[in-house]
């Protein structure tokens, strides 16, 4: 063998060697080489424990009327949106049926009403028992409770508002068939309004008059609206193991009535209390940087909210926190940090 040769073979095997060299010093690196995480300190503010909720807004006085009776609709009012006084006719539905009915039982009534008349003087002259006396008034007062009865029932066939307020929706028209199934006005003073709102019984034991309430509506995404805490039913659902919850809203609330809303009842305040992003978190652990070094760490906390966290036993002012939660970091494990947003 030539010695050119040698010594090319040598530098091609010494070349090939320190490519394996570089590339095995690249894996170490690698494998080595600190993870890049984002951190936080804690900041102080406001913690507030909250219940949730889901609500309707409807008036604070209003009333739903439906027919008592069963009828074509021959007359409507047409005056959804307007103010109406109580005992104003919004409707009357057809009721020759039901009159025909009350001429017969009237008629029916003044007869049994003659005929008793007649056995009494009969009576005076013992010329009737006593026994029958006593029918004729038996019938005479069952006709006269017929006949009223259905006085009763003709006067179902007419509605009227029961309260003053305005007319907030109308639903039918004149000509259909409508019943005491079918809710045709809803009648209410639409300047004071309310949310009826349904918690659940796990929470409803934190939930009193007078706590503050955060309402969010899809009509007003952009807005965080006040409420408050009116008064808490008494008895729940055992069905659906609620409890119906009414929250006062202001009088320049622009909710409109039917609007469903979520609410926030906060039940508990604590002020500068030491917060940390709820991300940062898995149960009640974080991790922490220590000298360039990931630490996992158990954390006593307290209200839990949405966003943030409260710790009751503080960490020391300008403790690096990493945020989210790695889940693929191991304890002690080496890291660079990069600043977050604040927590």
């Amino acid at each position: 063998m030539k010695p050119a040769q040698s010594t090319l073979r040598r530098l091609r095997r010494l070349s090939l060697v320190l490519v394996l060299l570089a590339g095995f010093a690249m894996i170490v690196w690698w494998v080595l080489r600190p993870t890049e995480v984002t951190t936080v300190t804690p900041e102080r503010g406001e913690a507030a424990e909250i219940v949730y909720a889901t609500g309707e807004v409807e008036p604070h006085d209003w009333a739903q009327l439906a027919p008592l009776a069963n009828g074509r609709i021959e007359y409507l009012c047409q005056c959804e949106g307007e103010w109406v006084e109580a005992g104003t006719v919004l409707a009357r539905l057809d009721d020759r049926e039901a009159q025909a009915r009350l001429e017969e039982l009237t008629t029916r009534a003044e007869q049994t009403t003659d005929d008793l008349a007649r056995m009494e003087r009969l009576a005076n002259q013992r010329a009737v028992s006593r026994q029958e006396l006593d029918q004729a008034r038996s019938d005479a007062s069952r006709a006269r409770a017929l006949a009223s009865a259905q006085n009763t029932l003709l006067d179902h066939h007419v509605l009227r508002a029961p309260i003053a307020g305005k007319v907030l929706r109308q639903d039918a028209e004149v000509g259909e068939i409508a019943g005491p199934d079918q809710v045709l006005f809803w009648v209410g003073e639409p300047s004071r309004l309310e949310v009826v709102a349904e918690v659940n019984e796990e929470d409803i034991p934190e939930v009193e008059s007078g706590q503050k309430v955060l309402i969010h509506a899809d009509a007003f995404p952009e807005q965080t609206l006040n409420a408050e805490v009116m008064r808490v039913t008494p008895k729940g659902d055992p069905v659906a193991r609620t409890y119906r919850v009414y929250l006062a809203l202001p009088q320049d609330t622009p909710l409109r009535i039917g609007m469903s809303v979520e609410a926030n009842i906060i039940t508990r305040v604590v002020e500068n209390a030491q917060l940390l992003p709820i991300e940062a978190f898995q149960q009640d652990a974080v991790f922490v940087v220590d000298d360039g070094k990931a630490q996992q760490r158990q954390l006593e906390v307290g209200i839990r909210g949405t966003e943030r966290v409260e710790v009751l036993e503080p960490l020391e002012e300008g403790t690096e926190v990493i945020v989210p939660w790695p889940t693929d970091l191991s304890d002690g494990a080496k890291v660079t940090t990069s600043a977050g947003d604040d927590a």
